[in-house]
């Protein structure tokens, strides 16, 4: 900017501020719009020879006008736009000045009312802002009110042209994220300002920035913000007010009699209040009319819990504590959910003194500790309460299980959040490895290396391999689905060594299951050539099932785009003397197979189905897994394996040499949103299976039945115009899912069921604050859903004969738009929905998987 301005002149600038906000899923734009224009005065104060000088910014005659969004009459038109009336308070504020002190250019610090209104106070920011530019090219770091952002400048004669990175910009800390970005949100911003000087004096500024704000899961639920600012110099100048006289610029600014003191040049983040939230305290005073839905399927139940998130929030620990204490024994699982979700330091106390771990019922010790594991964005105090609960005291055996698994969880999610260096954190994994050094038994040993598997600590590879290479056939299990979870970059060459030798039993026989891991470890991890060759050679000297089972993994993988190893197994498989009829010959009934079950431009879903089988025809292991792709995201939403082992001993079938004969037993493990739950036992042992199959309730086991917060997400995004936007997302999942295995012995058959239920209700809003007009934005979405998995095998025939049955239930759905405004003691609101519904459907797996159905059907009506 060369000598600034000149000495005592008064500057004047007309100012003109357009921001708007508007949903991006309507055909035309419909949303808020703010426009504002001032007169803005910048006198010099004060200049020392170093050029530094102290300047007066005041704003005079601002007018303001918005856009009500009133619902439209039938010709569409809109209303004029409506002048806003400031509050004579605001309007005193709003000229008081604020000083700069400016050097070449730069903002070296910002002085004013610190008790001034924080949202008139950002505005004088924004302003300010303008004047921060340098005059040459290059990127450097600045601080305006956007926070400490890094900035390129271009020259070209008198134009500057400023680029921000607003991704780069560093602010006071405010909000929140889910710790899975699937559930987060998508923030697209850009900054771009254009200046005008000649002769050393600013004549024009002209600053534009945007920014698209997305759930991930839904971009089309998206808003867009605008904002425009621009100052233009009104010509000629004038002379101003007599230099203050002082030798310093704390002298100056003492004697300008307005006492300013030093402020940040960000902008403060503005908290708005809720005039219209619901509050706990009123809820309880109508506790008795009110009914808490305990459907975890209906999306009512997920809006309600959703408000009671919002409710518990602000309320205080005696509230909580009598809102648990007085509720019905039925509505008491989803009030402790809620508070679990809404994680406040009240209602983590209140949980404290409600839950007793020696005297209530199982069923909601364990909702209150998956809750705990599935919460999206755990705090230490959360693990804190976990881990007091479940110390010291004598805990029926699913109680602990369930505790150690939600443990694992709880570190992980923690570690994820880089606060893995806290004490309770440490104590956490402790817990973990403490429980696995004194297991005397089994069971206890699998739950705590499934638990490592929920963590996913690096440091505890060493542990698992151990386990996974030492271990009797169900440790052996455990540590490698352990070792599954983690990512490619950690499983380093000494993992793969360990599979190796898991793979091919150098050291001792393992269960075929083992094996069959380890190989899936060692293909989907960045495998070496001469691993795929040596594990395709293999499959000519194994069982005809297990190498069945294998070579179609392996063929999967080749058809998965997103599969790390499909490249290298591309060029194997370009090699005859590997790729020939001779290794893919195999004619088990054992399959692998995946495939898209839905693909949206933000998410692809997909479905897998793992069966393998044992030489006689029983079902040995099913693996179904559902999985969400999304912006190079992977989750595992749900996965639940079903496992048969020592079936073939009760037709007299053989063992292969070296194996050991396993007991008699069936059971079921879960996975959702990558928590593992605690393994489910159908039966162990013949005399427990005929006590089964007599007493048989036929009624499914339930696998999860709950409601958890998927997306809690608070942003704030201070625009360079010094008005401030807050970004919401809270997503809302209720899920019913239940399982059954029916052994029939006198009919031959086997029957597996997989019943899923489900709602989503997504609350996204973004709400603009400033001293002339708050509007608020929302998208409103609902969907329910139902997906049942059946399969049927018959072993009477030869070959045995199996049904796959994947189908979805009618999908019913909702999106509510809102556009909310208030300006003085002017207020609107206006709506606008849609509804709709996907027909249901039957998934065709594959053509064989198709004519065996039909059979058994037709056999099943005859």
């Amino acid at each position: 900017m060369g000598s600034g301005c000149p000495e005592r002149s008064l500057y004047q600038y007309q100012y003109s501020l357009a921001v708007q906000l508007q949903h991006t899923s309507t055909p035309s734009p419909w949303g808020a719009r703010l426009q504002a224009e001032a007169l803005i005065r910048l006198q010099q104060l004060w200049r020392d020879p170093g050029g530094e000088e102290l300047l007066q910014l005041q704003i005079h005659d601002l007018k303001a006008q918005h856009q009500p969004e009133e619902q439209r009459s039938q010709d569409s038109t809109r209303g004029s736009p409506v002048e806003i009336a400031l509050s004579p308070e605001a309007q005193a504020e709003l000229q008081q000045p604020v000083f700069i002190s400016w050097s070449s250019g730069k903002v070296k610090a910002f002085y004013g009312n610190e008790a001034e209104n924080i949202l008139i106070s950002n505005l004088k920011r924004g302003i300010t802002s303008l004047f921060q530019l340098q005059p040459h090219a290059g990127t450097t770091v600045e601080e305006d009110a956007s926070g400490s952002c890094q900035v390129t400048y271009t020259v070209s004669n008198h134009s500057i042209t400023k680029t921000k990175d607003l991704l780069s910009c560093s602010k006071p800390k405010s909000g929140f994220t889910s710790m899975n970005k699937i559930f987060g949100v998508e923030w697209q911003p850009s900054s771009r300002s254009q200046y005008v000087v000649r002769d050393s004096l600013l004549q024009s500024v002209l600053a534009e920035e945007s920014h698209v704000v997305a759930p991930a899961l839904r971009s089309r639920s998206g808003i867009k913000i605008s904002s425009r600012q621009q100052l233009q110099l009104v010509s000629p100048a004038v002379p101003g007010l007599a230099e203050v006289s002082g030798q310093s610029l704390e002298d100056v600014l003492a004697g300008t009699g307005a006492q300013p003191q030093p402020l940040g040049m960000a902008s403060l983040p503005f908290r708005r209040v809720c005039t219209h939230c619901p509050s706990l305290r009123a809820f309880l005073k109508a506790f008795d009319r009110q009914r808490v839905r305990t459907d975890t399927s209906r999306v009512a139940t997920a809006w309600q819990f959703q408000r009671f998130i919002q409710m518990l929030r602000s309320a205080k620990k005696r509230d909580v504590l009598q809102l648990l204490r007085r509720a019905p024994e039925e509505a008491r699982p989803f009030l402790v959910e809620a508070a679990v979700a809404t994680q406040s330091v009240a209602s983590l106390a209140a949980l404290s003194e409600f839950l007793d771990f020696s005297q209530e019922p199982k069923s909601l010790l364990e909702k209150f500790l998956y809750a705990a594991a599935f919460s999206p964005r755990p705090s230490g105090e959360l693990l804190q309460l976990v881990l007091d609960k479940l110390d010291g005291r004598q805990l029926a055996p699913e109680i602990w299980e369930t505790g150690v698994v939600a443990v694992g969880s709880l570190v992980g999610k923690l570690c994820q959040q880089k606060l893995c260096g806290l004490q309770v954190v440490e104590r956490g994994v402790e817990t973990i490895l403490g429980g696995l050094r004194g297991a005397q038994e089994e069971p206890r040993v699998v739950i705590s290396l499934l638990a490592l598997g929920n963590a996913r600590l690096p440091e505890t590879i060493p542990t698992l391999l151990e386990h996974a290479e030492g271990g009797p056939t169900a440790v052996t299990t455990a540590a490698t689905s352990a070792l599954q979870r983690f990512p490619a970059p950690h499983i380093s060459s000494k993992v793969k060594q360990v599979m190796r030798r898991i793979f091919h039993q150098k050291r001792k026989s393992y269960d075929k299951t083992c094996r069959l891991a380890a190989a899936e470890i060692l293909l989907d991890n960045h495998p070496l050539p001469m691993d795929v060759i040596n594990i395709l050679l293999a499959t000519t000297e194994m069982e005809t099932e297990v190498a069945t089972f294998l070579l179609l993994k392996v063929q999967n993988s080749l058809r998965d785009h997103h599969h790390l190893a499909r490249k290298i197994l591309k060029d194997i498989m370009g090699d005859p003397r590997i790729n020939n009829y001779n290794f893919f010959s195999k004619v088990g009934i054992s399959s692998s197979f995946s495939g898209p079950l839905a693909v949206t431009q933000d998410l692809t879903s997909t479905f897998g189905l793992d069966l393998l089988f044992v030489e006689g025809g029983f079902l040995r292991k099913s693996v179904s897994d559902f999985s969400l792709l999304s912006h190079g995201q992977r989750l595992r939403a749900a996965q639940v394996t079903f496992e048969a082992q020592g079936m073939e001993s009760m037709m007299g079938e053989n063992f292969s040499e070296g194996e050991e004969e396993p007991e008699l037993m069936a059971g079921m493990a879960a996975t959702f949103f990558d928590v593992q739950l605690r393994p489910i036992v159908f039966f162990q042992g013949y005399t427990d299976l005929m006590g089964k199959v007599l007493l048989s309730s036929a009624e499914p086991t339930s696998v999860v039945r709950g409601n958890l917060l998927l997306m809690d997400h608070h942003q704030v995004i201070p625009l360079q115009s010094g008005l401030q936007v807050t970004v919401r997302l809270q997503g809302g999942l209720g899920l019913d899912i239940s399982a059954d295995m029916d052994v029939s012995i006198w009919e031959q058959e086997l029957k597996t069921s997989i019943n899923a239920r489900g709602s989503l209700a997504m609350d996204f809003q973004a709400e603009l604050d400033s001293p002339l007009l708050q509007a608020t934005l929302r998208s409103q979405t609902e969907v329910e859903t139902s997906i049942h998995f059946d399969t049927k095998l018959r072993f009477s025939s030869s070959p045995v004969l199996m049904c796959l049955q994947l189908r979805e239930e009618q999908v019913p759905y909702r999106e509510v738009l809102s556009v909310s405004q208030s300006a003085g003691s002017r207020s609107s609101t206006a709506r606008r929905g849609r509804r709709g519904a996907v027909p249901g459907r039957e998934f065709a797996l594959h053509q064989t998987n198709a004519r065996v159905c039909n059979l058994l059907l037709a056999a099943e009506k005859e």
